[in-house]
């Protein structure tokens, strides 16, 4: 299967704020973003699922691209 490129967009609560997040990874669909999503704030912040707001999922082309990280994947 192609691996797509997705931006996500949304809000984790931390401590008693909202703060916006936007994300581009690399996953085959969008139930893999969401797994990749709840999973990378959950190890790096502690962050519950339920404290994650996923808003907006958008698959991007390579030249939308901003992230550095998957610049450098997409290139090779």
């Amino acid at each position: 299967m192609k691996t797509k490129i997705f931006r996500i967009q949304g809000k984790f609560l931390m401590g008693n704020s909202l703060k916006p997040f936007t994300k581009e990874l690399k996953a085959i669909n969008e139930e893999e973003i969401k797994e990749k999503i709840y999973s990378e704030f959950g190890s790096k912040h502690h962050i519950k699922r339920n404290k994650i707001k996923i808003e907006e999922i958008t698959e991007i082309s390579q030249d939308e691209v901003q992230d550095p990280i998957i610049k450098a994947l997409i290139s090779e």
